[in-house]
C-alpha cells in the first residue's frame, strides 16, 4: 500500500476497500443510499483515504471509469476538516493517476460545485457528458438536490 504523507497528523494512502468508503461518503452527505449504492455497478479504477493518528477514517476518493470515461466516483472529507486541503488533495491524487492511464479528462456530479470549480472544474449540460450518473433515477433529484455535471480537461492544465 502506497502512502502519501501531508499534515503530520493524517496520512492518505492507497485503499482497496471500496465498500469501507460507501458508508463514510453517505455520512457525509452524498447523495445516494447504501440500498443505491449496492445497485450502482462501479469499475473501480483506484480508492484513496485519509486516517488521522488514531486510524479513524476522515476522508476518501474513489476513482473509477465507466463508458470509458474518468470519474469522480465519491470525494468526502469529515466535516471538522473541509477547507484544511485534504479534499484538494484526494482530488489532485485523481487526477494525476487519470493522466498515467491515459485520460485526458475527469467528470463527475457535484453536489458542492463551487469546490470543485476552485479546482479546476468547469460545468458543462448535462447532454455535453456521458450518461453515466443515476442522478436522473434518484427521487431527490431536481427536488431537494440541484447537482452540476462538471469535467476537468487535463490537456487545458498542462
Amino acid at each position: 500500500m502506497s502512502e502519501y504523507k501531508n499534515h503530520t497528523d493524517y496520512i492518505i494512502s492507497e485503499t482497496e476497500d471500496y465498500e469501507k468508503l460507501v458508508p463514510f461518503f453517505i455520512e457525509n452527505e452524498l447523495e445516494f443510499t447504501e440500498e443505491d449504492a449496492e445497485e450502482v455497478p462501479t469499475d473501480v479504477v483506484k480508492c484513496w483515504q485519509i486516517t488521522d493518528a488514531d486510524g479513524r477514517l476522515v476522508g476518501g476518493f474513489v476513482l473509477a471509469l465507466r463508458e470509458g470515461e474518468y470519474i469522480c466516483d465519491g470525494i468526502a472529507i469529515d466535516n471538522s476538516l473541509r477547507g484544511t486541503g485534504l479534499g484538494s488533495q484526494l482530488l489532485k491524487l485523481g487526477l494525476e493517476e487519470t493522466v498515467k492511464r491515459g485520460g485526458d479528462r475527469m467528470f463527475l456530479v457535484a453536489r458542492a460545485p463551487e469546490f470543485f470549480r476552485r479546482n479546476g472544474f468547469v460545468t458543462v449540460p448535462r447532454q455535453e457528458a456521458p450518461n453515466f450518473f443515476e442522478c436522473l433515477t434518484c427521487p431527490q433529484y431536481g427536488i431537494s438536490c440541484h447537482p452540476e455535471v462538471m469535467r476537468f480537461d487535463i490537456e487545458d492544465e498542462k
